[in-house]
C-alpha cells in the first residue's frame, strides 16, 4: 500500500510541474493525455487496484478517485486561465496598435491631384479670412439664371449649354455663382466666401473641355467694396497658389451679366519670361473673370444695393490645375492612369 501512496505523491508532483510550465492549450491537452488518457499514469494506477486486497482497495480506491477528479478540475481551470490570458493579450494588442508602424512592401496611397489642388486653394482663401460654402448641384432657373441678372430673353443664356431635367425649371447648375444668392439670403454682410464645386454643361469632351468640371466662385459683400479689393485679392491668391513672390496681373474689360463693371484678369506667365507655348508667346495667361456684383444681383439676394456692394470672380479648377502642374489634357484627371497619378 505504501508503494501506491508513493506513486500518488509522485504523480501529484509531476502534475504540479506540468501545469506550471504549460503556456498553451496544446501543451495542456498533451499533459492531460499523459496523466488522464487511457494509458495515462493515473489510469494505469487505477488498473493496479485489481491486484490489491479488499481492505487495500477500500483505502486506495477513494484516493485514486480523488486524484483523478482533482486532476481533471485543475486541467479544466488551467485551460480557462490560458484562454483568458490570450484573450486579454489580444485586447491589449488592439488597444496599443500602432497605425504608424511600418509595413514592408505596403503600397503607399495619396490624394488625387484634384484633391490636393482643392485643399491648397481652400487653405489660401481661409488664410485670407474667407469661408468655404457649398450649394445644391440641382438648381432652379431662378438661382442659376434669373437672380444672376440673366432673364429668359437674355442673350447670355446662349453662352451656357444647359443640362435641363424633367422637373420644370430644374437644371444641373452651369456655374457655382447661384451660391451667392443663397448666401445673401441666409447670411448677414460682411460675407467673404469661396464656393468650390462641380458644375455641368452640355459640351463635347476633348483635351480642354468636359461636361462635368470643377469650378470655384469667390465673392466679398460689404459696404464700400471696390475693384481695388478684387485686384489685391486676385493677385495675392495667385502669388500664393503659384508660389511667386512677385506676380504681375493685367486687367482687361469684359462683359458678364452678373457683374458691372466686368473684367478679365490675366497673370504674367509663370513658365517663361519671353513667351512660350503655354502663354501663346504673349507672356500673359488668362486666369479668371470677375467684377463688381451687379446691383440687380444684390437686390435678388435680399440686400439693398444702395447700402452694400461686392466683388465676385470665378475660375475653372481644371484650367488652374493644368497650369500649376503643367498638364496638357484635362482627361488625365479622370482617366485613372496610375503612372500619371503616381507623379503627385
Amino acid at each position: 500500500m505504501s508503494d501506491v501512496h508513493k506513486k500518488i505523491d509522485t504523480i501529484k508532483e509531476e502534475l504540479d510541474g506540468a501545469l506550471e510550465k504549460a503556456s498553451s492549450v496544446k501543451q495542456l491537452d498533451a499533459h492531460r493525455t499523459y496523466f488522464l488518457g487511457k494509458k495515462g499514469t493515473i489510469s494505469s494506477l487505477v488498473k493496479e487496484l485489481k491486484n490489491l486486497s479488499l481492505e487495500e482497495k477500500k483505502t486506495v480506491g477513494p484516493l485514486l478517485q480523488a486524484l483523478k477528479k482533482e486532476s481533471e478540475e485543475r486541467f479544466d481551470q488551467a485551460k480557462k486561465d490560458v484562454i483568458a490570458k490570450f484573450a486579454q493579450a489580444a485586447v491589449l494588442k488592439k488597444q496599443n496598435f500602432d497605425i504608424t508602424a511600418y509595413t514592408p512592401n505596403a503600397l503607399a496611397g495619396h490624394l488625387h491631384p484634384y484633391s490636393q489642388f482643392l485643399e491648397e486653394v481652400e487653405d489660401i482663401f481661409l488664410s485670407m479670412g474667407y469661408e468655404i460654402l457649398d450649394g445644391p448641384e440641382l438648381e432652379t432657373d431662378f438661382y442659376n439664371f434669373t437672380a444672376l441678372n440673366i432673364p429668359e430673353d437674355h442673350p447670355a443664356r446662349d453662352m451656357y449649354d444647359t443640362l435641363w431635367t424633367d422637373k420644370p425649371n430644374s437644371l444641373l447648375r452651369t456655374h457655382t455663382s447661384p451660391v451667392q444668392i443663397h448666401a445673401m439670403q441666409t447670411k448677414k454682410p460682411p460675407i467673404a466666401a469661396i464656393v468650390p464645386g462641380r458644375t455641368y454643361r452640355h459640351e463635347a469632351v476633348d483635351a480642354s473641355h468636359d461636361f462635368a468640371f470643377m469650378q470655384c466662385e469667390g465673392f466679398l459683400i460689404d459696404k464700400n467694396v471696390t475693384l481695388s479689393h478684387l485686384f489685391a485679392t486676385a493677385q495675392e491668391a495667385l502669388k500664393a497658389l503659384f508660389d511667386k513672390k512677385d506676380l504681375d496681373i493685367r486687367i482687361r474689360p469684359g462683359f458678364f451679366p452678373f457683374v458691372e463693371p466686368g473684367i478679365e484678369i490675366d497673370m504674367r506667365c509663370v513658365f517663361c519670361k519671353n513667351g512660350c507655348a503655354v502663354c501663346k508667346k504673349s507672356t500673359w495667361i488668362e486666369v479668371f473673370p470677375g467684377g463688381l456684383i451687379h446691383p440687380n444681383v444684390i437686390k435678388a439676394g435680399g440686400l439693398d444695393p444702395n447700402e452694400y456692394s461686392g466683388f465676385a470672380f470665378g475660375f475653372g479648377f481644371s484650367r488652374l490645375a493644368m497650369l500649376k502642374y503643367a498638364i496638357d489634357d484635362i482627361r488625365l484627371f479622370y482617366g485613372g492612369k496610375i503612372k500619371f497619378l503616381e507623379q503627385f
